[in-house]
């Protein structure tokens, strides 16, 4: 066999290397982004579980508390617009105009709910702390689903920027995933939606306060992603008298997803 026999069959396997790392490459990308819709349709599930939830939960407040019309005529419309938008998207990409209206409900309903600490009959109204639950629990899933949905859009994105597979992104544009982000300070400073008073991690003390811990709460164009951000559990009691009592929990009790590909656990 001669030198250019030889320099010929070293082309051929650079050749058919390079055209099999581009296609393991470009698969990869595939996978990842159908992995980030995918992980959405979770949270979307439970967004709309919250637009069924809300109706109720303000007709129960509008029959205690009169003099919160603005409060309730505010989360009405936002809920109106959100599940317009999820309805125009169909589950599939979740749009930036869509992500603000959420953020701008999730506070609404926060608000709702800690006006409503001045009207202890509704309080006790058993009709209003069921309703109260489900929105908690709801709220639950949601902040799970997009701390899974976050990790997801995280390893996606860091591949775009990446040496050598950002030739392929660009080659074939794949659009970076924007996070799902909350950015009211107030928002971010609270582990859940505040149902009533809010529990805090921590021992409670003297004088019945509670002391804060810091929390989270947390899409685009055919070609772009949603973006969902993750948020902290709280929690959320009542004693005998329908008041929220502080219950101390353990200071190390993160909820944690060690790899991006397994969902979190669907209730």
């Amino acid at each position: 066999m001669g030198p250019i026999e030889i320099i010929l069959i070293v082309l051929l396997l650079v050749v058919v290397g390079v055209v099999g790392w581009g296609l393991s490459a470009y698969n990869g990308f595939i996978r990842q982004r159908n992995l980030i819709q995918e992980s959405w349709r979770q949270v979307d599930v439970e967004l709309n579980r919250r637009y069924e939830l809300i109706p109720n939960l303000v007709e129960t407040v509008r029959a205690f508390a009169g003099h919160e019309r603005n409060t309730l005529e505010g989360i009405v419309r936002l809920r109106s617009q959100a599940q317009q938008l999820s309805s125009s998207e169909h589950g599939e990409v979740p749009s930036a105009e869509r992500a603000q209206v959420e953020e701008q409900l999730t506070g609404a309903v926060r608000g709702l709910m800690v006006s409503v600490e001045a009207y202890p009959e509704l309080k006790s109204n058993q009709n209003f702390l069921e309703l109260q639950r489900q929105l908690a629990e709801t709220e639950d899933r949601i902040a799970a689903g997009r701390r899974y949905y976050n990790a997801n859009v995280r390893n996606y994105n860091t591949r775009i920027e990446s040496v050598p597979s950002n030739m392929i992104a660009n080659q074939f544009n794949f659009q970076k995933a924007t996070y799902f982000e909350v950015n009211d300070p107030e928002v971010r400073s609270t582990p859940n939606v505040s149902f009533g008073e809010i529990s805090y991690r921590g021992d409670a003390p003297a004088g019945g306060g509670a002391t804060p811990a810091s929390g989270q709460l947390g899409t685009s164009a055919p070609n772009e992603l949603p973006n969902p951000q993750g948020q902290e559990r709280g929690s959320i009691q009542f004693d005998q008298q329908n008041q929220f009592d502080q219950q101390p929990q353990p200071a190390d009790r993160p909820t944690q997803y060690p790899d991006a590909t397994e969902p979190p656990a669907q209730r």
